[in-house]
């Protein structure tokens, strides 16, 4: 009886935590910097979430606002295919995988 105790309990061990990427820059995310992001924002109606790195994420809410991520940015596609989102990808790619620094909001969308 011990022995299937045993086989069982190594059964339900978890595995190693799983490992992400970020869609937008493709580093791995360490679970202290996993934000989801609502590709379609819940106040607009969203359900779907995708994991970001909490820098991508922040980048993406201080350049546009929310109708703009509801309407035209709803996707990874549409994301990187924006200029300042993919100067930013470009550059956040060459930072380490728990990199991070304060985001600021774009002039644009700042309440005035």
């Amino acid at each position: 009886m011990g022995r299937i105790r045993r086989l069982l309990q190594q059964e339900c061990v978890p595995d190693a935590p799983e490992v992400l990427r970020c869609p937008l820059c493709e580093r791995q995310i360490p679970p202290s910097q996993r934000d989801a992001h609502h590709l379609v924002p819940k106040s607009k109606g969203g359900r779907e979430t995708e994991y970001l790195h909490r820098i991508c994420h922040r980048q993406i809410h201080a350049l546009l606002t929310e109708s703009e991520v509801a309407r035209q940015f709803n996707s990874v596609e549409a994301l990187l295919a924006h200029p300042d989102i993919a100067m930013f990808v470009a550059w956040v790619k060459t930072k380490p995988d728990d990199f991070m620094e304060r985001t600021r909001k774009s002039q644009r969308i700042r309440p005035k």
